[in-house]
């Protein structure tokens, strides 16, 4: 029977669903924000290096905030972590609103980005402290389905609220309402103690982390990470003249993600992290390749293949940390996830650059319009097929390592007693 150690006296329903409440916080705050990208370049006159410089504050500081809430979510315990992602969230949001141009996005986005990084830190090690193997995995899969759940409905929310002309500052006040329902649904509980003994100490997380198949798989998230936040955050600049409407192509790409996710235990349970990851990064580099070739209606397959190979990124990457390198910890936890959220950050004006450049190439080549457009588009995407390309190679590896890897299993690890923070 498997041993689950949440404190008696807390509410571990409400405590997951405001946990999904949360992470679909950082979802509007990511489909929404892509949504009026555009706009933004054009109201405050920025390139598209300038946008990237912005987007990569919503990726540094999730990391940063990561790598803290890690380091002392067994001291200070998860409630307060995610008291101060209300804060940042709330005053993120109102920021971005009343920004004034560029240097005001750069702060809002950061403080959006600090919100979201101590949602992973706090709920990520909560719900694996709830339950072990299958379950645990089916409850990551399931938390980790309201991201893209959260972008379908963002993505939709954006899609209308342009076509009615009701403006970017009232996209990026719907990103609010969720703030508010997870504070809701934390005020007052209980959260649970580790269920590893070792899992609750620096040193012991340290001596994990440092071993290879930790660091081997800090790496791959680099990789995963960029392969899914490289395409989406970007969908509304590169496929826009794709003769496809790019929100509606996140949006579907988004609710496959969400479906699969739902689901994804029992992948994980039949196939084990390291097969589904290894399909995963299959797919995606064909998605990827399709999306920077095809054109019209047709792109909408592009989008499926892709979707169905990032789906199983980010929650399984984690599942692999809290199941086969346990006494890493929360901290463990997050800080693969705030390598991988680091890394993508870094990327982000450099995909930015690669947009510019390939619209002077493509204006060179005498192509205007739509056409310019187009190829500059196509051109990025071919650029981030790379990285899937590379996760393919590294998950082949890690399929024939894991082979050999023996691992204890969390429920023979010495269970602490469950008590509140």
């Amino acid at each position: 029977m498997e041993n689950t150690t949440i404190a008696p006296a807390a509410n571990t329903n409400r405590l997951f669903y405001g946990s999904c409440f949360a992470l679909i916080t950082t979802a509007f705050s990511f489909s929404l924000r892509a949504g009026v990208l555009p706009e933004l370049g054009e109201v405050f006159d920025l390139t598209a290096k300038q946008l990237g410089e912005i987007n990569s504050m919503w990726f540094f500081g999730f990391p940063i905030a990561m790598i803290i809430g890690g380091l002392t979510y067994h001291t200070i315990g998860p409630k307060k972590i995610m008291q101060f992602a209300f804060f940042a969230h709330t005053l993120g949001i109102i920021l971005t609103i009343y920004s004034g141009g560029y240097w005001g996005l750069i702060l809002s986005t950061l403080l959006i980005g600090l919100g979201n990084g101590c949602t992973e830190a706090a709920c990520n090690p909560m719900i694996a402290d709830s339950a072990t193997g299958k379950r645990m995995n089916t409850l990551l899969n399931r938390f980790h389905m309201w991201f893209p759940g959260g972008l379908v409905i963002g993505s939709l929310i954006s899609y209308f609220m342009i076509k009615a002309n009701l403006g970017w500052q009232a996209q990026i006040w719907i990103i609010l309402v969720p703030t508010l329902i997870y504070a809701y649904f934390f005020f007052g509980q209980t959260f649970p103690k580790p269920r590893v003994q070792e899992a609750a100490t620096i040193k012991g997380n340290l001596k994990a982390m440092a071993s290879p198949l930790f660091i081997f798989i800090a790496i791959c998230m680099m990789f995963t990470a960029i392969s899914e936040f490289g395409p989406t955050q970007w969908a509304t600049l590169v496929l826009d003249k794709s003769g496809a409407d790019p929100l509606l192509i996140m949006a579907l790409i988004f609710g496959i993600m969400a479906i699969g996710r739902y689901f994804g235990g029992e992948f994980v349970h039949k196939f084990d992290q390291t097969g589904v990851l290894l399909g995963s990064a299959v797919l995606t580099a064909a998605g990827i390749f399709l999306l920077s070739t095809l054109t019209g209606s047709i792109v909408y397959l592009g989008a499926i293949v892709f979707a169905l190979g990032v789906c199983f990124f980010w929650p399984n990457m984690i599942g692999f940390v809290a199941e086969k390198i346990p006494k890493s910890g929360a901290l463990g936890m997050s800080v693969v996830g705030a390598i991988g959220m680091f890394f993508t950050g870094n990327l982000q004006p450099i995909i930015g650059g690669w947009i510019d450049s390939a619209r002077e190439k493509a204006l060179a080549m005498g192509l205007t319009g739509d056409e310019l457009e187009l190829a500059a588009g196509q051109n990025t995407l071919q650029n981030l097929i790379t990285f899937p390309a590379i996760l393919i190679v590294l998950f082949i590896i890690l399929l024939f390592w894991a082979k050999k890897l023996r691992v204890k299993n969390a429920p023979h690890e010495e269970v602490m007693p469950a008590t509140e923070y």
